[in-house]
């Protein structure tokens, strides 16, 4: 897909976005601080997938955490669509963004069905009536891959992989605009690992989502986004096209990221996301 990196086609925007937390020091020191995010601005197109790396640490979640509203930022603010997002209107903004968490088993309420877990949203937002909300919930769960004998099922029944397409089912049930995908692979073995990234390009294609993905494996970047953005120590130290990332990286922690990943030639290690991508 040609994304269109045109002014008025930027589905969300982080404005200087920072987070700061105190950290306590001696009886007689003042407090010190600790910048997890430091002054980050970012453009995400519509239509694009943009590829967040850096190492554990480097604030990726977050600044993940700050764009769904589970962090309130220390300074900067975030555009959606062009408006600006109050981090209090959670309900809101969650028609608009929606997260999809690394763990699926920890994101998944225990206690309900697999029907009930992606029907929940439906329910809260108040959008259709009882039939509608369970006709919605089996085309979701079935333009994901989950079998209908799965849908009254417990989380605790499922397959990691099946876990996370739950967990992705639920994401899309509200139709967003843009997935924050935390590293949405990084707990399932590598087969599972290409098939939900398989899924979430086809999704992407169905719906004409924008994606950001956030990811330490360099290996599933390569093949997945557009852009690429480099974190480090809580700024954006880099951000390039994915061919220019790869092929002549400029910043010495880039390089140094590249140096020490094992990315695969194409047709290796990911086999069936190289052949879809």
């Amino acid at each position: 897909m040609t994304i269109d990196y045109a002014a008025n086609d930027i589905a969300l925007e982080l404005c200087a976005l920072s987070k700061v937390y105190a950290v306590k020091r001696g009886m007689f020191q003042a407090p010190g601080e600790i910048r997890a995010v430091n002054d980050v601005s970012l453009r995400l197109y519509r239509g694009e997938t943009l590829g967040l790396v850096g190492e554990s640490g480097c604030g990726k979640s977050t600044l993940a955490k700050m764009l769904l509203g589970l962090l309130q930022p220390s300074a900067g603010n975030v555009l959606i669509n062009g408006q600006e997002v109050d981090p209090t209107l959670r309900k809101e903004n969650a028609r608009h963004i929606q997260p999809i968490f690394q763990d699926p088993y920890s994101s998944l309420n225990p206690r309900k069905t697999v029907g009930e877990i992606v029907g929940l949203p439906l329910k809260l937002h108040g959008i259709g009536n009882a039939a509608e909300q369970r006709k919605e919930v089996r085309r979701m769960l079935d333009l994901v891959g989950m079998p209908e004998r799965t849908h009254t099922q417990y989380p605790n029944q499922l397959s990691g992989g099946q876990r996370q397409r739950v967990a992705i089912a639920r994401a899309l049930i509200l139709q967003p605009d843009i997935l924050i995908c935390d590293e949405p692979t990084s707990a399932l073995d590598v087969s599972v690992q290409a098939q939900i990234l398989n899924l979430l390009l086809d999704l992407k294609a169905e719906f004409g989502l924008t994606y950001l993905f956030i990811s330490h494996d360099l290996a599933v970047v390569e093949h997945l986004v557009d852009r690429v953005a480099v974190m480090y120590k809580g700024s954006i130290v880099e951000l390039e096209t994915r061919e220019k990332i790869f092929a002549e990286a400029s910043h010495p922690y880039t390089r140094m990221l590249l140096a020490s990943a094992l990315t695969p030639e194409p047709g290796l290690g990911i086999p069936e996301l190289a052949v879809a991508a």
